[in-house]
């Protein structure tokens, strides 16, 4: 038993250096090195390699297959709401067209959400919104704690919805929130404006009215949105 752990640990070691390699497009062509090499490379047995690559074989990121060895799958076959995957997005500084991208999918979840959560929310959930809202307006601009707490005033709407599909986005949300609010708050420069932009999507859905929930929600997510398509524009 203690061999199988410690071989999984190992294994886990290398999905995470070498799906992080891969994110980061550090390979020139789409082979890897063959699995020998990887157990020199790693300095892990050949159990521990096979069993790394059906993991990330799972997040699509690579196949192997006899005769062709090791090889790195095209981008539109990546399981890109893996969470792993996604924090090596985080961790490979993403470029603006993956961060539009990031708030185009934003913009067809979250409004709704928020209409949702006019409609279903209870008093917890409720107040789980206003505590992040809370924590937002408490916070120094553009820290780590008005970062955390923005990201939990979306994540709570997605659990106020009481929609377990949109529920299970959060990880997909609180990353591409991670990502996008580091770039559009900074240009924003105005925490209050902010704060404010925040408070009407709760003040709708306290108020039980679906519509200016959803309105509210649309208009934050695509002032960020078009941050990021002037920046693109700009050439940045």
């Amino acid at each position: 038993m203690a061999i199988l752990d410690r071989n999984f640990n190992l294994s886990q070691r290398m999905v995470q250096e070498l799906g992080r390699t891969i994110i980061c497009g550090e390979f020139i062509d789409d082979s890897l090195p063959t699995e020998a090499e990887l157990c020199d490379k790693f300095g892990v047995s050949r159990s521990a390699v096979r069993e790394a690559v059906k993991m990330l074989s799972a997040k699509g990121l690579i196949t192997s297959k006899p005769r062709q060895g090791i090889r790195i799958q095209p981008e539109d076959q990546w399981n890109i709401f893996d969470p792993d995957l996604l924090r090596w997005v985080l961790e490979s500084k993403p470029s603006l067209h993956v961060l539009k991208e990031f708030l185009q999918v934003r913009i067809a979840i979250e409004p709704e959400a928020a209409a949702l959560a006019a409609r279903y929310a209870d008093q917890s959930k409720l107040e789980a919104i206003e505590n992040a809202l809370e924590g937002m307006r408490k916070a120094e601009g553009n820290s780590k704690e008005d970062l955390e707490a923005d990201i939990a005033f979306h994540v709570s709407i997605l659990y106020a919805s009481n929609n377990r599909f949109y529920i299970r986005l959060r990880d997909f949300i609180s990353t591409a929130l991670r990502v996008s609010i580091s770039h559009t708050n900074p240009i924003k420069g105005n925490h209050e404006g902010v704060v404010e932009d925040h408070s009407k999507v709760f003040n709708a859905i306290k108020n039980r009215n679906p519509e200016r929930a959803r309105q509210a929600m649309l208009a934050l997510i695509d002032e960020a949105l078009n941050f990021i398509e002037d920046s693109i524009a700009a050439g940045k």
